[in-house]
């Protein structure tokens, strides 16, 4: 019985961390330079299947794995970045997402806050302050986008709703080919609670999957389509 249930819940922690991976994300691979190489190592190749390369590497002082994913998705760049910034759609494609709130916009700002609701966990939530980037390619636009906390700015914490507060990210999305996206995606995180590193560093990789199918499939539906120059 203790087995048993020591396996039920290492399968509850592993499904809070996909979920909350699909929102959270880290340093895009364009702004690597930014970061402080003598705090991390180099990145390391740890899975390469499903069209996706997912690397890791580790930080000074951090059991948390921070990786990096590069995948093709089957649409223009501007198509993935029209899904990545539909925001307040998110509740109808990412599973347990409860709330997602556009709080501001500003130019190339945003500022918005987000709830899971999970079953048999306490909910999380956050609000993110994301900037975005447009520069002419070759072949098509290339967008950058990168987030970090902004809990400040969003709702107070809520009673048995866990605040996330580390929680950056970025993507980078570039044109490969016609009609095709080579998009780079990297995850550092601490989603709060007692949740052992080995969970959610295996936790991280199940979600960049999970994640990376839905915006597959979201970036054929028609509302995009208008954005495909």
């Amino acid at each position: 019985m203790v087995a048993g249930a020591n396996a039920h819940s290492f399968t509850q922690r592993l499904t809070f961390i996909s979920v909350l991976l699909f929102f959270s994300v880290q340093l895009s691979a364009a702004d690597d330079a930014r970061l402080d190489h003598a705090t991390a190592t180099r990145w390391k190749e740890e899975s390469n299947r499903d069209g996706l390369i997912i690397y890791s590497r580790t930080r000074a002082g951090s059991a948390l794995k921070e990786l990096k994913t590069v995948g093709v998705i089957d649409a223009t760049s501007s198509v993935v970045f029209a899904v990545l910034d539909d925001v307040a759609a998110y509740p109808g494609f990412m599973p347990y997402t409860s709330e997602c709130s556009v709080l501001m916009r500003t130019g190339d700002y945003t500022i918005a806050y987000q709830r899971l609701e999970l079953p048999l966990m306490s909910n999380r939530d956050y609000t993110l302050r994301s900037e975005h980037f447009k520069t002419a390619g070759s072949n098509g636009p290339i967008y950058r986008i990168q987030w970090e906390p902004a809990n400040n700015l969003g709702p107070s914490e809520k009673p048995g709703v866990e605040r996330v507060k580390v929680c950056e990210g970025g993507w980078l999305i570039e044109p490969d080919g016609a009609g095709a996206t080579r998009a780079t995606y990297s995850i550092y995180t601490d989603s709060g609670g007692a949740i052992p590193a080995v969970i959610a560093n295996t936790g991280s990789r199940m979600a960049i999957r999970k994640m990376f199918g839905a915006i597959r499939k979201a970036a054929h539906e028609a509302k995009y389509a208008a954005s495909k120059s």
